[in-house]
């Protein structure tokens, strides 16, 4: 298993951002030599994990839970046949572009030793937002990766600090006792919403928002049967949202990496 790429952005004006600040750090590119990557305190406050990336919009990207993005090299080749089109590292606006590591298939709480000292911790799973969707420029592009059994990518605390860098080896250290996958949370979060309530085994792991939602749904349907229950209706859309606003409508609170 092995760190394929470090990709960092820096912050540019774009109109397909809903940023208040109009600006998006989504497009990410592969640096040379090492970079630090370290906890950038809490959510609103802290921006990314990794020194020379940009994080825009504070409200809802950065932050100690969100510190950094990891995508798959293997997920990625399946969308660069999907797409008919060349993906490079960092094309989806991740931190950490892997190979040979089952990011998806991770366990939130599950932690990643890099190279000699960095230790990083699974907390979630991408959210895709307008501004992916923009940048990506594909036609239905929320609901396409929502829906893809490419899975989403984990998202990353930083438990040891430290440098990383292009071809360091990526052990997987510790594996927590439950079976909360990244997939499983991101499936929960979006288009089978009656799975939340068993996702809070992980809650001592999870990032904030995707915590925020689980809890929130388990508390108002507790002991309830509802007919049809958010996201479960197979004639609905919960991954399209072509405004980009579902964030700020509390329908989910997870991370869109990168802008």
């Amino acid at each position: 298993m092995t760190l394929l790429s470090v990709n960092v952005g820096r912050a540019r004006a774009v109109d397909y951002t809903d940023a208040p600040v109009g600006r998006t750090a989504i497009d990410k590119r592969p640096v040379e030599g090492a970079v630090r990557i370290e906890a950038p305190g809490p959510l609103g406050v802290g921006r990314s994990g990794l020194a020379g990336d940009d994080v825009c919009d504070l409200r809802f990207h950065g932050g100690a839970d969100r510190a950094a993005y990891a995508f798959a090299r293997e997920d990625m080749d399946l969308w660069e046949l999907e797409l008919g089109r060349e993906l490079a590292n960092g094309s989806f606006g991740e931190n950490l572009t892997t190979r040979g590591l089952d990011v998806n298939n991770a366990l939130i709480g599950e932690r990643w030793r890099i190279g000699d000292e960095v230790v990083l911790e699974v907390t979630g799973g991408r959210i895709p937002c307008r501004t992916f969707a923009g940048f990506l420029g594909e036609k239905g592009w929320v609901k396409r990766f929502t829906r893809s059994e490419a899975g989403p990518g984990a998202l990353l605390r930083v438990i040891v600090p430290g440098e990383v860098r292009a071809g360091d080896p990526i052990t997987v250290v510790h594996r927590p006792d439950h079976e909360v996958t990244v997939a499983l949370l991101h499936r929960a979060a979006t288009v089978e919403r009656s799975l939340l309530p068993g996702t809070l085994a992980a809650a001592a792991w999870m990032e904030s928002g995707l915590l925020d939602l689980a809890r929130q749904y388990t508390e108002k349907y507790a002991g309830k049967a509802p007919e049809e229950e958010p996201g479960e209706n197979p004639e609905e859309d919960p991954g399209e949202d072509p405004e980009g606003n579902a964030q700020e409508r509390g329908e989910y609170a997870g991370e869109c990496a990168g802008a």
